[in-house]
């Protein structure tokens, strides 16, 4: 008979595992950047749209303002964005790319080709993965809103 709390059996125990791994292995080509991870989440929206709010940002990626303002305050200090209020709704900061940080996208350009690499798994098994990960995190924000 299986345990059902042996730490294998679990499914959030691979997801954490393999995100920790997967974020360790971005860590040194993105501190050649000069980015955290997190940070490159940010301009990786900011580079597949220029010119969003902090709002939009924050909903791309799933992260909430208190965590999102402080990585554009350092991204901003590092002259890679800049952050102003919107002429039409002060409340609305909109967060632009500088030249500088446009031009960090040329050298990251080779990172998700690289990790794929260091992955080592064929490219069909990591698109199949890619799009469970996006199917099981669909489900599971579907069930936290029925549940509300």
């Amino acid at each position: 008979m299986t345990n059902p709390l042996a730490l294998d059996e679990q499914l959030c125990f691979p997801l954490y595992a393999a995100s920790r791994a997967m974020t360790a292995r971005y860590r040194p080509k993105l501190e050649a950047l000069g980015l955290t991870y997190p940070q490159y989440l940010v301009m990786l929206a900011l580079w597949e749209r220029d010119g969003r709010t902090v709002g939009e940002i924050c909903g791309e990626l799933a992260l909430d303002s208190g965590t999102v303002s402080p990585l554009l305050k350092r991204l901003e200090a590092a002259g890679f964005v800049t952050r102003a209020r919107s002429a039409d709704d002060e409340r609305r900061v909109e967060v632009r790319l500088t030249g500088e940080g446009r031009e960090l996208r040329e050298q990251a350009c080779p990172i998700p080709a690289a990790m794929a690499r260091e992955v080592g798994l064929p490219a069909q098994d990591l698109e199949t993965l890619r799009n469970l990960l996006v199917r099981l995190t669909a489900a599971l924000e579907r069930t936290e809103r029925d549940e509300r």
